[in-house]
């Protein structure tokens, strides 16, 4: 199992912990169960935080018409809305939840580059309630490639408290990269403009690198021009 570096800090706490914690129950406890109970609660800690932090790879779409999901997890909004932050115009939205067993390790939607990026310190809502996007502790990361803006919200949800952004203005983003995490739990959004064509639907699990959230009709015409 391969682990984000986002999360060796973390991992590397949880394990010491566990290992002082399951000593001390065999050398201070006489009881044996309650030894083996605490070394097993130990045990399982460890596990969760292993596969919480996995980092999977990925199979990234071979093609420039499409916007990938950023994130693992369930689409529990899609709707249009409009956006004067970086689309500057009609768009839609599509939510992400991801729950503590998803991947949290976060992609890339499109190639381009990031044009924008602002951190909001906020509240802890459930992330899946819709109000979250508004309220709560978030990052709102732009790139751009000249044929399309997209817009991605990073959104703290009510256990995750820490949101890990790799990124600054200028920076090139490609396609499927990793570019940061939220830790335990959490929401991304998605803008994208609404010319494109939406390809999931509400309840869609999504794969972060892999799924095509949407297909961008100016995209198809600008690369069959240029192979003509």
């Amino acid at each position: 199992m391969t682990i984000t570096s986002y999360g060796y800090s973390v991992v590397g706490t949880i394990v010491v912990i566990a290992l002082a914690g399951s000593i001390a129950g065999w050398l201070f406890i006489e009881t044996g169960w309650v030894s083996w109970v605490i070394t097993s609660f130990f045990t399982l800690l460890v596990i969760f935080t292993l596969n919480f932090f996995r980092d999977p790879d990925r199979t990234v779409p071979d093609r420039s018409d499409c916007i990938i999901a950023p994130a693992d997890g369930k689409v529990v909004v899609i709707k249009d809305i409009h956006d004067d932050e970086f689309i500057k115009g009609d768009a839609v939205q599509v939510s992400i939840f991801m729950s503590p067993l998803n991947v949290h390790v976060n992609r890339y939607p499109i190639t381009g580059t990031v044009e924008h990026y602002k951190y909001f310190p906020g509240e802890f809502m459930v992330a899946f309630e819709d109000k979250a996007s508004l309220v709560n502790e978030r990052t709102h990361i732009g790139v751009g490639n000249g044929t399309m803006r997209v817009l991605f919200k990073q959104i703290a949800g009510f256990v995750a408290r820490r949101i890990v952004a790799d990124i600054k203005v200028g920076d090139r983003a490609v396609m499927g990269e990793r570019f940061g995490m939220i830790r335990f739990g959490s929401r991304v959004d998605v803008l994208v403009p609404r010319r494109v064509r939406v390809n999931v639907s509400l309840g869609q699990m999504t794969v972060a690198g892999e799924t095509v959230l949407a297909v961008d009709p100016a995209s198809v015409s600008k690369s069959h021009r240029q192979d003509t």
